[in-house]
C-alpha cells in the first residue's frame, strides 16, 4: 500500500511588494480641525508561480477625504510566497483566500500605520478582519451571480 503524501504548508518569503502614499492637499491639509472620513478597501489575490508555490498579494488602499478632498491615500501591497503542497484542491482556495491572508494582515496593518503616522496624520490602525467571512460573502456572492445568470437564460429548443 502507497503512503499518500502529507499536506504542507510553508511561509517562503514575506515582503511589502507596492507601497504609495499621496498627499495630494499638503500642507493645507495640516490645518484641518475636523477629521477626515476614512475609506478602506482590502483584497487579495493569489497565483500559482511554480509547482506548489504560490504569491498571495493582501492589498490595503486608505483614502482619507475631507468633503471631496483628499487629505491622503495610502495603497500598501503586503506579499508572501507560500509552500503549498498535497492539499485537494477542494481545500485550496480556502488556504489561498483565508489561510495566507491572515498571515500577511499583520504586516499591512504595521506598514499602513507607520506610513500614517510618518505623513504627519494622527495615528491610524486597521480593525481586524475576518478574512473566513470576506471569504463565506465571496461565495454567496458568486452563487448570487450563478443563480441570476440561469433565471436570464431561455431555454433553447431545435
Amino acid at each position: 500500500m502507497s503512503e499518500q503524501a502529507q499536506p504542507a504548508f510553508s511561509i517562503e518569503k514575506i515582503y511589502l511588494k507596492d507601497l504609495s502614499l499621496e498627499i495630494p492637499g499638503a500642507p493645507q491639509v495640516f490645518s484641518e480641525r475636523e477629521a477626515p472620513k476614512i475609506d478602506v478597501n482590502i483584497h487579495n489575490t493569489a497565483k500559482n508561480v511554480a509547482a506548489g508555490v504560490y504569491e498571495v498579494v493582501l492589498t490595503a488602499t486608505i483614502t482619507a477625504k475631507h468633503g471631496e478632498r483628499t487629505a491622503f491615500l495610502v495603497e500598501a501591497a503586503q506579499a508572501g510566497i507560500f509552500q503549498i503542497r498535497n492539499i485537494p484542491d477542494e481545500h485550496m482556495d480556502p488556504v489561498l483566500a483565508i489561510t495566507c491572508p491572515n498571515m500577511l494582515y499583520p504586516y499591512v496593518r504595521e506598514v499602513v500605520s507607520s506610513v500614517i503616522a510618518r505623513a504627519g496624520f494622527p495615528p491610524f490602525m486597521l480593525n481586524h478582519l475576518s478574512f473566513e467571512a470576506l471569504y463565506q460573502q465571496h461565495l454567496q456572492q458568486r452563487e448570487q451571480q450563478k443563480q441570476q445568470a440561469g433565471d436570464g437564460a431561455a431555454p433553447v429548443s431545435h
